[in-house]
């Protein structure tokens, strides 16, 4: 399944590289409560969820994190288009049809992200 949220930010995809961290992420997004481990492109947060391994990886226009260990092979990435649109927050986990509750969760986890962005890069 798939989730998707634009976010009126526009800040350079170096600049988004740069800021989007795993050791940042508690700063950028409320949901995720504490890195355990940073190794810098992999590691171990605690979220809403739980406990998991995490790995980041740059990709074209920005970055992609995955909880390597979570059961649903939860995903995000953070990125821009060329054509200098906002951000685009893109969330997939493996599941046709999960819980009601779990969608719910999934879209605080990217309103959260929303919200950490918008602080973040609202002004680039």
């Amino acid at each position: 399944m798939e989730f998707f949220s634009e976010v009126p930010v526009r800040p350079d995809p170096d600049t988004i590289r740069q800021q989007l961290v795993i050791d940042k992420l508690p700063a950028l997004c409320d949901s995720i409560d504490t890195v355990l481990a940073d190794q810098g492109d992999s590691g171990r947060i605690y979220c809403l969820w739980g406990e998991f391994d995490i790995r980041r990886e740059e990709i074209r226009n920005g970055v992609r994190f995955s909880l390597s260990s979570c059961p649903n092979a939860l995903a995000w990435t953070i990125t821009r288009d060329d054509d200098e649109q906002d951000l685009t927050l893109h969330c997939t986990i493996n599941t046709h049809a999960p819980d009601g509750d779990f969608i719910e969760s999934i879209e605080l986890f990217l309103d959260d992200w929303a919200r950490g962005l918008q602080q973040v890069f609202g002004n680039a």
